[in-house]
């Protein structure tokens, strides 16, 4: 599932060359540079901050709040894939492609593993469901 950035790394990914897929973060990428240069690529970026989560609940809480998930949002699992699959509550305009930034996974995983692979589970489904459209969705665990 998730797999090292090959090389050219970010750049790849926004010119798509690399295909879209769940992808460790380098240490040598800074988050707000990964969100400024998907920006100028025409991408939609959010980041995902789980610094402190340790746990399922506190794992959808922090989606929906920093994801801006709409208020329908039913905090599970089944609902985190309905709204990774339909992005249309992620705003309105035309991308290039959707890019997902999860800092702190490694905190999360090991606080959490199980429900850690479970999540890992419902992005790699979201970016299969997007795979092969004019607006793929990428995964990057920092």
């Amino acid at each position: 599932m998730t797999r090292p950035l090959p090389a050219p790394g970010l750049p790849g990914i926004l010119n798509g060359t690399i295909p879209p897929g769940i992808y460790h973060l380098p240490p040598t990428e800074a988050p707000t540079d990964v969100m400024a240069r998907s920006a100028e690529a025409d991408w939609r970026g959010a980041r995902l901050q789980l610094s402190g989560v340790h746990d399922k609940a506190a794992f959808l809480d922090r989606c929906a709040t920093d994801l801006e998930f709409p208020d329908y949002f039913g905090r599970n699992w089944d609902a985190l894939a309905d709204c990774l699959t339909d992005l249309s509550w992620w705003g309105s305009g035309k991308f290039r492609g959707y890019l997902l930034l999860a800092e702190d996974w490694e905190t999360f995983r090991k606080a959490a593993p199980g429900d850690a692979r479970t999540a890992e589970t419902v992005l790699d489904d979201a970016v299969g469901h997007w795979a092969g459209t004019d607006s793929p969705l990428v995964v990057l665990l920092g």
